[in-house]
């Protein structure tokens, strides 16, 4: 085996050379790309802890009530997040919830396009299914070396690194909503002289909301989760005062935090479920 290990291919080597190669003559487009991420994260981010706590938490509580049309979700919103206030967590869940909202649009606008695209081009899908098979088998930490090495340390290494790990949720599962539609469907609308943006937007994207939805929820979960992870690059959010938790071996710290984490993970998920079957109106 000595013989195989000692004529290493230098891959390591070369990525490095591209990415110093990539630094030489383009770092004013990653700084051009920071400052442009940075600002309407940062901004929404100010204005949102420039409002009173109590006015946005009933505000978010409100919402839940108009889209479900429940009582008890909306209630248990409210108390969820009075207890997150309580716990001293109320800046880092707003600077979180922000983060997670920016990058699952970002994932939404660029992941249901493409994700249609595979869909009517088999072609295209063959292509891209092995970037998204490795774009959701690489360990969540290696994402964050190079958008470190690009961007520095702060929000934006944290919205792509996020960006990239979840896109492939949303154009899975629109692939799949699309690639079901029902043959003979398609062929009736066709019969009434529909034309293929008419078959898209009246036939197949209706057919196909209840999975693309799932895939949006799914690409909170894995937004949420990744968010945290992007501490480690300056990140803001929830996932500071867990990394500080860890590194200062502070239990109570790194519970009340990881609640926080659970309470968020979970109203998101309520709040974005579809509504609809068997949603409670009590």
């Amino acid at each position: 085996m000595d013989w195989l290990t000692d004529h290493k291919i230098p891959l390591g080597r070369w990525i490095e050379s591209f990415v110093n190669l990539l630094l030489d003559h383009i770092a004013w487009f990653f700084d051009f790309l920071s400052e442009l991420l940075a600002f309407p994260i940062e901004g929404l981010t100010t204005l949102a802890l420039a409002l009173p706590p109590l006015l946005l938490v009933a505000a978010v509580a409100a919402f839940a009530f108009w889209l479900h049309r429940s009582w008890k979700l909306a209630v248990a919103v409210l108390l969820a997040l009075l207890l997150v206030i309580n716990l001293g967590y109320w800046e880092t869940t707003v600077q979180t919830l922000v983060l997670i909202l920016f990058s699952t649009a970002v994932c939404i606008v660029v992941g249901v396009p493409v994700g249609i695209a595979a869909a009517h081009r088999p072609w295209l899908y063959n292509a891209i299914r092995p970037i998204l098979d490795l774009m959701q088998t690489i360990p969540t930490f290696v994402y964050l070396i190079p958008t470190m090495i690009m961007f520095g340390l702060g929000v934006v290494p944290g919205l792509i690194s996020t960006v990239v790990f979840a896109i492939p949720a949303p154009i899975r599962l629109t692939h799949l909503g699309i690639s079901s539609v029902p043959q003979p469907l398609l062929e009736a609308g066709a019969a009434f002289g529909a034309t293929r943006r008419q078959l898209l937007w009246k036939v197949e994207l209706p057919h196909a909301m209840p999975t693309i939805m799932a895939g949006v929820t799914q690409c909170i979960m894995l937004s949420l989760s990744m968010v945290v992870i992007a501490a480690m690059v300056g990140a803001p959010g929830l996932g500071v005062p867990v990394l500080r938790a860890l590194n200062t071996v502070n239990i109570a710290k790194g519970f009340e935090a990881g609640l926080a984490i659970v309470i968020v993970a979970i109203l998101l998920d309520r709040i974005c479920k579809q509504p609809g079957g068997g949603r409670d109106r009590g």
